[in-house]
């Protein structure tokens, strides 16, 4: 199987992110520079490394939910004391599927199961991420009906997405949003194109998967409901 394939199959990243690996020469195939070109022979004895550590053999799929603080950066960089490298567990080995940026906190879907978080961070599906916004005035009901119509900044046009205040009272300066695209920084990037900033962010939910009582850095494995209930929207 080719390289990236293998990597994200052995729990490493998701093929994407195996990619990049391999673009940033992290990656190397009997003590070579691998290539993206390269081959795994699950019958031959290969010399497998990134970043100079040989990469464990397949491993049973896990899935858990994280409760990310603001100050994780979710980059996997061990040079990175705020990397989330450095919050989970050597075994078993797992990635984000999906990211928060570092000012941003919540649900974060750990797993080494590559084909499902590609699944989920792929543009073509229309998987639901719900969060929790607070912006720096009141927001108004214009607002709330450019920001569900979907909002333009550079050469980016957000889809339409669902959008509620999370009071009552319109003028408040709280909302819940429910995306369907994953671009980067885009609920930041879509308010300060309609001059509001975001001084508060919190995803609550991915799909039907929720942070209910889990607690501010702390992780759990998902149910077997929630697993069966992930699995069916992917598949």
């Amino acid at each position: 199987m080719r390289l990236s394939h293998y990597l994200a199959v052995c729990g490493v990243a998701s093929r994407r992110q195996a990619a990049r690996l391999i673009d940033s020469g992290r990656v190397s195939v009997n003590h070579q520079l691998a290539k993206h070109t390269d081959r795994v022979n699950l019958c031959e004895t290969m010399t497998i490394l990134v970043d100079g550590n040989p990469i464990l053999a397949v491993q049973d799929k896990q899935y858990w939910l994280y409760h990310k603080p603001v100050g994780i950066d979710c980059r996997l960089l061990a040079n990175d004391p705020h990397s989330l490298l450095h919050v989970l567990p050597e075994l078993p080995r797992l990635y984000p599927a999906g990211r928060l940026d570092k000012d941003s906190r919540g649900l974060l879907l750990l797993t080494n199961d590559g084909q499902l978080t590609q699944a989920l961070m792929h543009p073509d599906y229309y998987h639901p991420k719900t969060y929790e916004v607070q912006v720096d005035k009141p927001i108004s009901a214009s607002f709330l009906s450019m920001m569900a119509k979907g909002v333009s900044y550079g050469d980016v046009q957000t889809r339409p997405c669902g959008i509620r205040p999370l009071s009552l009272a319109v003028e408040e300066d709280r909302f819940e949003i429910v995306l369907t695209q994953g671009l980067n920084r885009q609920i930041r990037r879509m308010c300060q194109a309609l001059g509001y900033k975001v001084i508060d962010l919190m995803r609550t939910q991915l799909l039907d998967i929720s942070l209910t009582d889990l607690a501010e850095k702390t992780m759990r494995p998902l149910t077997a409901a929630e697993l069966s209930n992930l699995q069916r929207a992917v598949n």
